[in-house]
């Protein structure tokens, strides 16, 4: 089924329009993603829908992305590994969100350890997308710690437990995307 779209849509490309073919990969690279990227999203979000946490799902993997698009992270080696991932962490710590209680210290801990890790290993790049320039990583560390301190800020000050528990687990989630034994055992 991929295949297919994605050949009728290079198909449909190339007769509209004349790229040459490094062009063209590039262009078939980006709707690959594309479709990947919408693949998991309606599998996640349908699975979520039937559990009954489709909300919580959602404001779940906002916590996490706001911080993970600045800290950046390990990605899957292959599309069902993310989807896998994907499912337990989106899923599962949304069932998290709605049922955990923890006391406070514990949630104090967790987030000035969370924050502290962010500082030492944001941001964390790829072999496929390494971050070479040393001025766009310090602004991408500065966004990344600045965006912990705002969680942890939120979280201190708000008696929601709901919204404690999005910030939270969001934050842990985008955290062990940055560490490199995260990197090591995958």
């Amino acid at each position: 089924m991929k295949k297919k779209i994605l050949n009728s849509s290079i198909n449909f490309i190339k007769k509209h329009k004349n790229y040459n073919e490094e062009e063209l990969e590039i262009i078939a690279y980006g709707l690959e993603s594309i479709y990947l990227v919408i693949t998991k999203a309606i599998i996640i979000f349908t699975l979520a829908y039937i559990l009954g946490i489709l909300k919580e799902t959602l404001i779940l993997l906002l916590t996490y992305n706001i911080i993970r698009t600045q800290a950046f992270g390990i990605h899957a080696s292959r599309s069902i590994y993310c989807l896998i991932s994907s499912i337990l962490m989106f899923i599962g710590g949304a069932y998290l969100c709605i049922y955990l209680t923890l006391p406070l210290k514990i949630i104090m801990i967790i987030s000035l350890m969370c924050n502290l890790l962010i500082l030492m290993y944001a941001p964390a790049d790829t072999h496929k997308r390494p971050l070479i320039n040393e001025r766009k990583r310090m602004k991408f560390k500065y966004k990344s710690i600045t965006l912990a301190i705002i969680y942890t800020i939120i979280i201190f000050t708000i008696k929601d437990n709901a919204i404690i528990n999005f910030l939270l687990i969001g934050m842990i989630e985008a955290t062990i995307m940055i560490l490199p034994i995260t990197y090591k055992l995958f």
